[in-house]
């Protein structure tokens, strides 16, 4: 009788860890997605308000928006985006090295291998502040050349909300 009892034990044991695996396997193999909230949206409009300063947080920011761009095309819906910069970010998105720190040019090259990347991208449009390309004493030339250089960003920021983008701001 003990016997017949292990061996019951056993078995529901060996089943319970079998279906346990069956559905681990199937989990792993779903990838995480956004069909939620994407539900009934062919497109996305987005406008990124790119201000920040230190030079690997500016290259993180931009290779998301890639990645994001990248993931919403895979997941069926078209991408429409503005990636705007002004403020800080102004001095690390163009090429007179002696206005960016020693220390980031490196990521600086990187920085501008992105842009470059990204503005060849369908949907993807850059822009850059002349009102910061003033106060971060950079010259409108030097700006690089993926990206054009507008009026004044916060007018573009409400036109495009206005527009129906959404505005986000990394």
């Amino acid at each position: 009788m003990k016997t017949r009892s292990a061996c019951s034990y056993l078995m529901a044991s060996v089943i319970f860890v079998l279906v346990m695996a069956v559905g681990a396997i199937k989990v792993e193999a779903e990838s995480p997605n956004d069909s939620v909230a994407l539900s009934g949206l062919k497109q996305v409009k987005v406008v990124f308000d790119m201000t920040n300063g230190d030079a690997k947080a500016l290259l993180n920011q931009l290779n998301v928006i890639g990645q994001t761009r990248d993931s919403l095309i895979q997941q069926g819906t078209t991408p429409e985006f503005v990636i705007a910069f002004r403020g800080p970010a102004t001095r690390l998105v163009q090429t007179d090295l002696e206005k960016i720190k020693p220390e980031d040019r490196n990521v600086a090259a990187k920085i501008a291998t992105k842009v470059n990347e990204l503005s060849k991208a369908n949907g993807v449009v850059m822009q850059q502040c002349s009102v910061a390309v003033r106060q971060q004493e950079v010259k409108p030339e030097n700006v690089l050349p993926a990206i054009t250089v507008i009026g004044n960003s916060w007018i573009s920021l409400m036109a495009y909300q206005t527009k129906g983008f959404a505005y986000i701001h990394p």
